[in-house]
């Protein structure tokens, strides 16, 4: 498989990332918001889903941009912004 060298190919993979980890684990996002421990409770998750980002995007746009961490807040985060926490 070719490796995402297009910074707009490799935003959409982070976004697929985000909303899949959204999609399927939206318990454990409802827990670790209510515990404030969401990225521990998403650990496996977060982790799987960085590993697959580095897998298929090439070093120079991971070194260049922050895609996965951006799409954890744009998609998994604010998608559950009305779910009860302290955190905000």
């Amino acid at each position: 498989m070719q490796m995402i060298d297009k910074p707009d190919a490799a935003l959409r993979l982070a976004r697929t990332i985000a909303s899949d980890i959204l999609l399927y684990n939206k318990d454990k996002i409802a827990e670790g918001l209510k515990a404030d421990r969401l990225f521990e409770v998403l650990e496996s998750e977060l982790s799987e889903g960085y590993e697959l980002f580095e897998s298929r995007v090439s070093a120079d746009i991971r070194a260049q941009y922050n895609f996965v961490d951006r799409a954890i807040v744009d998609v998994l985060i604010k998608a559950s912004a009305h779910l009860p926490t302290s955190i905000w």
